[in-house]
């Protein structure tokens, strides 16, 4: 017998589920024979369990077709789906929780549009209105909270990052795992984010999913890895240490921009920050000169650090490319804001009024002022940088991928070698 090569990659990351896994193995490897039309394998990635997990997965992958075991000795479910993607030779790898807390009817809707060619990763999402869930409160309301977390700080468009049911390209996962850091939860998450940011294209799946009741993921702990995720991915792609263009080029892809209301909430915090500055400056100036002289200086100063906060963290432009157009263009606005702040001093002027009511009127002003300078920003100032970024993809010719060393990795084990 000659067995056609695996097309499907189906990793299932275990530690410590010796009492669930050969029940669900079996499900699962049953499911594929029957409802799926692509050749596929199971591989169990056993990331370091201590109760008979390994025992129970040598059986299967010894007497099940189609079902191979992959031990990594250190724990972690990133580590292990790093360890067993980076090595396949299918064309789609995908991974679902061991407890099959999904719904396997999903499995085909999802690994379609990767393998026709439509998109480049696909997720399962039980936050969309025709999915079907079944789990308490408190997991619903962190789930939600965390992915709105994500739009915000992140400027991420998927819906749900944690669902346990997800799928990528090979050669996808192979460009972007170099650039993931994270061994554990938060391995999802950082994927996803890179991915989007590469101009690669995600696929949402609806799913039914039941929340399973002997859970042995640690909430504090979790909540508090993904917190730190979350924050050094922001602080990577505002500095821009996290250089996306190799693998856009690769794919030829154009970047994704980020949605308008999310550039709004960034605005509004650099906003702000830079009217508190405003308002220091103005009252420590105020004790030595004019108010009209008072407020050109503080204006100024806070005009310089605010299109500077702006480029970095609300358009994410690095680099020098256009550093001067901005910055010149930047003082057009923010002669508009003077006018606006002049004007409003203007009418306090010769009345009597104290440095803190004046304070008041030009912080209103300024509110004023920052919605004109917000709308300048997005259609003048940065349009034509958005412009070049969203080339066509014809326009753009593929490099090779350069391939970073990623924290946390090892040179390959026997067994890591047997999958590829």
């Amino acid at each position: 017998m000659n067995p056609t090569p695996p097309v499907i990659d189906v990793v299932v990351p275990v530690l410590d589920e010796a009492h669930v896994l050969e029940r669900s193995v079996r499900r699962l490897r049953t499911f594929l024979d029957v409802e799926v039309p692509y050749p596929s394998r199971v591989v169990i990635a056993d990331n370091g369990s201590t109760d008979g997990t390994a025992e129970v997965a040598a059986e299967l992958a010894a007497t099940l077709h189609g079902v191979d075991l992959v031990r990594i000795a250190a724990r972690g479910r990133g580590r292990a789906l790093a360890t067993v993607w980076s090595h396949s030779s299918v064309t789609v790898v995908a991974y679902m929780d061991v407890d099959l807390s999904t719904d396997l009817g999903a499995l085909m809707p999802l690994v379609a549009p990767l393998l026709s060619g439509h998109s480049d990763v696909a997720i399962g999402t039980r936050l969309r209105r025709d999915a079907r869930v079944v789990r308490g409160a408190k997991r619903e309301v962190l789930s939600r909270g965390y992915n709105l977390l994500l739009r915000t700080v992140l400027g991420a468009r998927f819906s749900d990052a944690q669902c346990g049911f997800k799928a990528v390209r090979t050669d996808v996962a192979q460009a972007l795992l170099p650039y993931v850091e994270d061994t554990g939860w938060f391995f999802d998450t950082e994927l996803l984010v890179l991915a989007e940011r590469a101009g690669l294209r995600i696929a949402e799946v609806p799913v039914d999913w039941v929340d399973d009741p002997d859970s042995r993921v640690a909430i504090a702990s979790t909540v508090r890895d993904d917190l730190k995720g979350v924050a050094r991915m922001a602080r990577g792609l505002t500095t821009g240490a996290l250089d996306l263009e190799p693998v856009r080029r690769s794919f030829g892809r154009s970047p994704v921009a980020m949605p308008v209301g999310i550039r709004m909430i960034r605005f509004a915090l650099v906003g702000v920050a830079s009217t508190i500055a405003y308002a220091l400056l103005f009252l420590l100036a105020r004790e030595v000169t004019s108010a009209q002289v008072a407020n050109v200086f503080a204006l100024i100063t806070t005009a310089v650090g605010n299109t500077a906060l702006n480029r970095r963290f609300t358009y994410q432009v690095v680099g020098v490319g256009g550093l001067a157009r901005h910055h010149v263009q930047g003082l057009v606005a923010f002669g508009c804001g003077w006018a606006l702040t002049a004007s409003a001093l203007a009418l306090t002027a010769d009345r009597g009024h104290s440095p803190l009511m004046e304070v008041g009127v030009l912080t209103l002003a300024n509110v004023l002022a920052t919605v004109l300078r917000f709308v300048l920003l997005d259609r003048w100032v940065f349009r034509a940088g958005e412009r070049r970024a969203t080339a066509a993809p014809s326009d753009l010719h593929p490099e090779p991928v350069p391939v970073p060393a990623g924290p946390g990795r090892s040179a390959a084990t026997a067994d890591e070698r047997s999958i590829a």
